[in-house]
């Protein structure tokens, strides 16, 4: 009889395990898209996640969709094409002007990362003034750094042809086709290499600012924050790999990028490392100079309506960073 017990009690213990580790084993991962809006260094933490198999672990499944930028940010995200964008907070502020309700949850720069470049035979603003100047879209960081760029050099959008031109913009630079255009990492490096005229540094200025966000609609924050949370986690580690190892950094930067320079590859992941916030944290100075900047006098001026950093903050206050950091140690 006892020995009958004893069975009885290890079945129901097996089946307790079966029940319990099988669901978790056959659940399928969840569908979550990126939107990209410029393929560069400032998305090394999320090409780095996906080359480790942090997202995996994390019970998702990345797909990164390449998008054009600032204008389409706000109606991809609220129809559900893709749950996060990697985009500035300028393109935040337009979008919700315009009716959208999205909020910045983590960022991986917080200072403007590009330099104002001139093709050949332009040296100086006169000569620059009447000149097409290329961005990438309407709204991105491009388009509000191009304004930024203009003022530091006595003038206005007015006194040249603004053209949205993509987001390979060194090519048309560099062959006279616009007369100036923005450039960060790696196109900056590459127009430094090929003799262009950096006429305004930015990135030179160190200027706060809410540069790359990754970027939701609030409606999808509020009914999905696990899978949030558990996107952020594979991404912040994504950030400390690449920062603690930079030969396998540097090999997924250069595949991701196509580049084959190593000069090149090396000051991309410089400046990825010296500006890239370890923990996905956003930078509320660069935020607020974003309202600053951009915000019209008709739009809100409440960072609350525009940044959400609950999820990070859940992060830290649950021993995530300092997991993290323990993990990875600064070398």
């Amino acid at each position: 009889m006892r020995r009958g017990v004893v069975v009885l009690m290890r079945a129901l213990l097996w089946l307790a395990l079966v029940l319990t580790v099988v669901p978790a084993q056959a659940a399928e991962p969840v569908s979550f898209k990126v939107g990209e809006a410029s393929p560069a260094n400032t998305f090394l933490a999320i090409w780095m996640a996906e080359d480790a198999g942090f997202y995996q672990a994390q019970g998702l499944k990345l797909e990164i969709v390449p998008m054009v930028g600032g204008r389409e940010s706000g109606p991809e995200l609220k129809a559900g094409n893709i749950q996060l964008m990697h985009i500035g907070m300028s393109s935040v502020v337009r979008a919700n002007l315009a009716g959208g309700n999205l909020r910045t949850i983590g960022s991986l720069s917080n200072v403007i990362r590009q330099t104002m470049f001139t093709a050949p035979g332009i040296k100086s603003a006169a000569d620059l003034k009447g000149g097409t100047v290329g961005i990438s879209s309407t709204g991105s960081e491009s388009d509000s750094a191009t304004t930024l760029a203009l003022r530091r050099l006595g003038l206005t959008r007015q006194d040249v042809v603004i053209k949205e031109i993509g987001v390979d913009r060194f090519a048309p630079v560099r062959e006279g086709k616009v007369a100036a255009t923005m450039l960060g990492e790696p196109s900056r490096s590459q127009a430094f290499a090929a003799g262009l005229n950096p006429i305004v540094d930015l990135y030179a200025e160190h200027i706060p600012w809410l540069f790359s966000g990754l970027t939701v609609d609030r409606t999808y924050l509020n009914g999905h924050r696990d899978v949030l949370t558990r996107f952020m986690k594979a991404t912040i580690e994504g950030n400390y790999l690449a920062i603690s190892d930079a030969r396998r950094a540097k090999a997924v930067l250069a595949k991701e990028l196509k580049l084959r320079d190593p000069k090149i590859i090396d000051l991309s992941y410089a400046n990825f490392k010296a500006e890239t916030p370890p923990n996905a944290e956003i930078d509320r100075r660069g935020a607020e100079n974003i309202l600053a900047a951009v915000a019209p006098a008709n739009a809100s001026h409440r960072l609350d309506d525009y940044i959400d950093m609950s999820i990070s903050d859940g992060l830290r206050a649950e021993g995530f960073i300092r997991a993290m950091q323990r993990k990875y140690p600064t070398r």
